[in-house]
């Protein structure tokens, strides 16, 4: 019998053993609703379980390195892989576990894709071709597209992913290109669709392309105040604010009136220079144009105003904020949190995160956790870092990522504690389904090196570059150097072999 219905029964028996059955006892329809709820729950339990363990399962038989073709023969010839049920929820859990690891992710998909009564969702083909572009695999993201497009799957949220990717990649011609196509997905060239390709440009350093197309088709698609305001983001990354300022001449040309958005991006601009007199410029002329900061042009100047050690006058914005009644979000919470742990207050952030937040109803995101972690982390309060994962972990309001683990990866390292590094990174890939970056894998390496568990160490390292993540030359030389004073030749073979292809 399940321990919380056990509990609830036992409890009314003590109730109905009093005789007080009028004001105490359970009723009849009450006990009928209670041993359904928790029935309800304990399947909901087994089920996650199943899935998860099935994701383990299949996982297991994707092995790093291999292609997606020995995969799919893997998984096909595996009766236990066989035996499971593919759903949509596997399928998304597996690609989200190998959003890393192109191989492995591509593998899944098409073993998933040739199993019998399964069919794929277009989301899940999004995010194939979004792993497939992010990994730099243009030939099989193109692949993929002509797949969608032959079974009519390809939307405009598909395209928006693969113009970002092929930019990203440094192909913008091909952005392009597949813009010029969208009459042959069936998709039209609008002001959306335009929005799209200029943004997708603007962010990746192509803003005088980008005006060059919007030159030449503005006089067909008419733009909006997002078209305007994504070259103002644009000219603001590439440092030519005086751009961005005429565009706001521009938009008001348009008939198009300048927002928040508008004025916030050039206040964001000059954060990053910390020239925050032309901020508060920029700020008297917002409310002077009956367009008041919000939430996040505060937060902004905030966060850069602590970043240049003026943690007392961020914090007197702050108050400057509160009382043009402007209510405080999360993102805003986070930033106070973050600048009250810098500026060595401690116990205010703490005040912050137990009673302000809660007080006021702002509910707290996987940023704000991760920032108390890592504070906690700071001072050495491993075992309360530790309750706050906990806590994540039982919260349906934000999701576990990277971010949480690393500080507690670097206090594991601090304490000697090689248990509990490999029970958080069992925890992070198995249990929250979340894959190694770059990053991880390099602190990981190190920390391990410095450890002494070279092996470990090595493990990963492969791990890494059968995933096809390319590791820093530092992390290559640093690794090479412990493993020769273990003297593993074989292996300081490898790795040097593997350095001279960097």
């Amino acid at each position: 019998m399940l321990p919380v219905l056990r509990s609830c029964l036992r409890n009314a028996r003590v109730v109905f053993s009093r005789g007080d059955y009028c004001s105490h006892a359970v009723s009849s329809p009450q006990l009928s609703s209670l041993l359904t709820t928790t029935t309800s729950d304990h399947q909901e339990k087994c089920l996650d379980s199943r899935n998860q363990s099935n994701v383990n399962l299949v996982a297991a038989k994707a092995r790093v390195g291999s292609s997606p073709d020995e995969i799919i023969l893997s998984l096909a010839h595996d009766q236990v892989c066989n035996n499971i049920e593919v759903t949509d929820d596997l399928v998304d859990k597996l690609l989200f576990r190998f959003k890393d690891d192109w191989k492995s992710a591509l593998g899944v998909f098409r073993w998933a894709g040739l199993r019998p009564g399964y069919k794929h969702r277009p989301d899940a083909y999004d995010m194939m071709v979004d792993i497939l572009g992010k990994m730099k695999q243009m030939d099989q993201m193109r692949a993929l597209l002509e797949e969608m497009n032959r079974n009519h799957l390809l939307t405009l949220k598909t395209v928006g992913k693969a113009m970002r990717r092929f930019s990203g990649a440094g192909k913008w011609e091909d952005a392009v290109r597949m813009f010029d196509g969208l009459g042959t997905f069936g998709l039209e060239k609008n002001t959306e669709s335009m929005n799209l390709l200029l943004d997708t440009l603007c962010k990746e350093s192509k803003v005088d392309q980008a005006r060059v197309i919007f030159l030449e088709l503005k006089s067909h698609i008419f733009p909006d105040a997002r078209t305007f305001n994504i070259f103002i983001h644009g000219w603001c990354k590439a440092n030519r604010v005086d751009e961005a300022h005429w565009t706001l001449q521009e938009m008001k040309g348009h008939g198009c009136r300048p927002c928040v958005i508008s004025y916030s991006t050039i206040i964001l601009f000059y954060c990053s220079q910390y020239n925050f007199s032309k901020v508060y410029e920029l700020l008297d002329e917002m409310e002077a144009q009956g367009c008041p900061p919000n939430v996040v042009t505060y937060t902004t100047i905030t966060v850069f105003l602590a970043k240049s050690q003026n943690a007392e006058e961020a914090l007197q914005l702050t108050q400057r904020m509160k009382s043009a009644g402007c209510k405080p979000d999360t993102l805003f919470y986070n930033s106070l949190i973050h600048i009250l742990g810098r500026a060595g207050r401690f116990q205010e952030a703490v005040d912050v995160f137990e009673k302000e937040m809660p007080n006021t109803g702002i509910s707290r995101d996987a940023s704000t956790y991760n920032c108390m972690i890592a504070m906690l982390c700071h001072r050495g309060q491993v075992s309360k870092a530790l309750t706050l994962l906990k806590e994540m972990e039982t919260s349906t309001l934000c999701k576990l990522d990277g971010q949480t683990f690393y500080p507690l990866f670097k206090s594991c390292f601090r304490l000697g504690d090689m248990n509990l590094l490999s029970q958080l990174l069992d925890d992070m890939v198995k249990k929250h389904q979340l894959s190694l970056d770059r990053s991880a894998y390099a602190l990981l390496i190190h920390g391990l090196c410095r450890a002494n568990k070279c092996e470990w160490a090595y493990h990963l390292f492969e791990e890494m570059i059968g995933k096809d993540i390319v590791p820093k030359y530092q992390t290559c030389r640093l690794l090479l150097e412990e493993v020769k004073l273990k003297n593993m030749y074989d292996t300081a073979e490898k790795i040097e072999d593997y350095m001279k292809k960097l």
